[in-house]
Parts: C-alpha cells; sequence; structure tokens
C-alpha cells in the first residue's frame, strides 16, 4: 500500500483518490498506510478523497459525505 501511494504521488495530483485503503490490513500497518495518505496529500497540498466503511478512519477526515443507495444521506465535518 505504502509503495502504491508512493508512485501516486510522483505525478503530483491535486486530488488523491484512495479506495478502501486499509481493508487488507492488520490494525498497525493501517495505521501507518493512513498516515502516510494524510502526509502525502498535505505535504502535495492535494486533496484526498477517501473511500472506507471504517468509522475511525472517516472521523480522521475533514469532511465526511455518507451515501446510500448512490444518494448522499448527511454531510457531516467530524469533531477533532
Amino acid at each position: 500500500q505504502r509503495v502504491a501511494i508512493a508512485r501516486a504521488m510522483v505525478a503530483k495530483p491535486r486530488i488523491l483518490l484512495a479506495d478502501e485503503p486499509t481493508g487488507n490490513l492488520d490494525s498497525v500497518t493501517s495505521e501507518k498506510v493512513i498516515a502516510s495518505l494524510f502526509k502525502s496529500a498535505a505535504d502535495a497540498n492535494a486533496a484526498l478523497v477517501l473511500v472506507t466503511h471504517d468509522a475511525d478512519l472517516a472521523a480522521q477526515c475533514s469532511r465526511v459525505l455518507h451515501i446510500e443507495d448512490g444518494v448522499i444521506v448527511r454531510d457531516s465535518k467530524p469533531s477533532s
């Protein structure tokens, strides 16, 4: 996963898309990957669009869109 992040960041994207980036990882590796994603996006001044079912991970984001049946049902800003 970390290699994939590095490879994606080489192109200096303005938007970084991550679909379930921790889905197949243990908790220790997940934390490292998420830290790397957030840091890489911040360092590149890029937006990070993260798709996840993990509520704890979503809570780390600055904005969360809840989607059900293809429709946004809630738009929230988790408290930090």
